[in-house]
């Protein structure tokens, strides 16, 4: 299928949503963003697998990033997209193919941007960071992805959102001492034994710090309880996992050692953790986008790929027309309004 970016970029998005792209099967969109981006003679394409970066070359004394994931979560029935009263419904509509819709129409349309502009379209976002586009391309051809400020395409409402939260995934392990479930005085039962942890947890005081003028709100909860041996045996291990969404003024080591002085009695073995960005709207190039964009910005409350940017030295802040609370969801949708409010914004910024 054929992208016409000859489109305003909501009608562009259905488009989008009509070339499935669950993570790991994106190649026929990254063929057809390529395909569309090959017939525009003021950028440079490079495509590594199903991630591809274009770029002008102007001269200018300012280069950002444009960038968005091309993959979605599972399908669920909603593909191909329908638009009734002015909204596009369609898997990945909010996350991200509007913001995506929203990056083609840009570089098509402004030929001669203020800016030089680098922009990012990458696969495997929506599975385990070993397989992201994006981190690939950061260490294959960190070079291209050279810049002064980075727009990462995510769903936000059309409001700014500053950083991200790191998060962390550790396994408290409980232990008890089997014996027959019929002599359970025997034995020490560990799923018992581990009621402190799930109290700790209840309990649990989260910060809500305040990062370069951005409000974060922290949560350590317990997302998985794994534990037993037989219907008649009295268990000798519980494991609670739990997962820590901290603030960007955290670093990974300082979020581990948070964790192991608060479960300190039991044994914590860190199972993943991903650095936080801290929000960077103090760089002129991020203040004059946050000024541009209007409103004002927010915390990101959660993790995204601007934290790649960081790791690069790049500011980075997340922008897109989306709602994050429909993503995912069977029923996603954007308004045609938010996006083109969104495309325009930008448009007058980059011009």
């Amino acid at each position: 299928m054929a992208l016409d970016l000859g489109l305003p970029a909501g009608p562009l998005t259905a488009q989008l949503v009509d070339i499935e792209s669950v993570s790991g099967g994106e190649q026929a969109l990254a063929d057809a963003i390529e395909a569309a981006l090959e017939r525009l003679p003021h950028l440079s394409v490079h495509r590594d697998g199903n991630a591809l970066i274009a770029r002008t070359s102007l001269g200018r004394p300012e280069r950002v990033i444009l960038a968005g994931h091309i993959d979605t979560v599972p399908v669920a029935g909603n593909v191909p997209s329908r638009t009734e009263q002015g909204i596009v419904y369609g898997c990945g509509s909010s996350d991200m193919k509007s913001g995506v819709a929203i990056q083609l129409r840009l570089a098509a349309t402004v030929a001669a941007p203020a800016r030089d502009v680098t922009y990012v379209f990458y696969d495997c976002e929506e599975v385990e960071s070993a397989r992201n586009g994006l981190l690939r391309l950061s260490r294959a051809v960190p070079d291209q992805l050279a810049g002064d400020f980075a727009v990462l395409m995510e769903p936000t409402g059309g409001v700014v959102e500053g950083g991200c939260q790191g998060t962390l995934r550790a396994e408290i392990t409980v232990t008890g001492q089997r014996a027959h479930s019929a002599r359970s005085w025997m034995g020490r039962n560990a799923i018992h034994d581990a009621g402190p942890v799930l109290g700790i947890l209840r309990d649990y005081q989260p910060r809500q710090p305040d990062v370069d003028g951005l409000a974060y709100h922290e949560g350590l909860n317990a997302v998985g309880v794994r534990g037993g041996v037989a219907s008649n045996v009295i268990p000798d291990e519980c494991v609670v996992t739990v997962n820590y969404r901290f603030a960007p003024d955290r670093s990974p080591e300082q979020a581990r050692a948070h964790v192991e002085e608060v479960f300190a009695g039991w044994p914590v073995t860190v199972t993943d953790v991903a650095s936080g960005a801290r929000p960077g709207l103090r760089s002129p190039a991020a203040a004059a986008f946050a000024a541009a964009m209007g409103g004002t910005p927010r915390a990101k409350l959660g993790w995204t790929d601007v934290a790649r940017f960081d790791a690069l030295g790049i500011p980075a802040v997340n922008y897109g027309p989306g709602d994050p609370q429909l993503a995912h969801t069977p029923h996603e949708h954007v308004p045609l309004a938010a996006v083109a409010q969104c495309e325009e914004r930008m448009r007058a910024w980059l011009s």
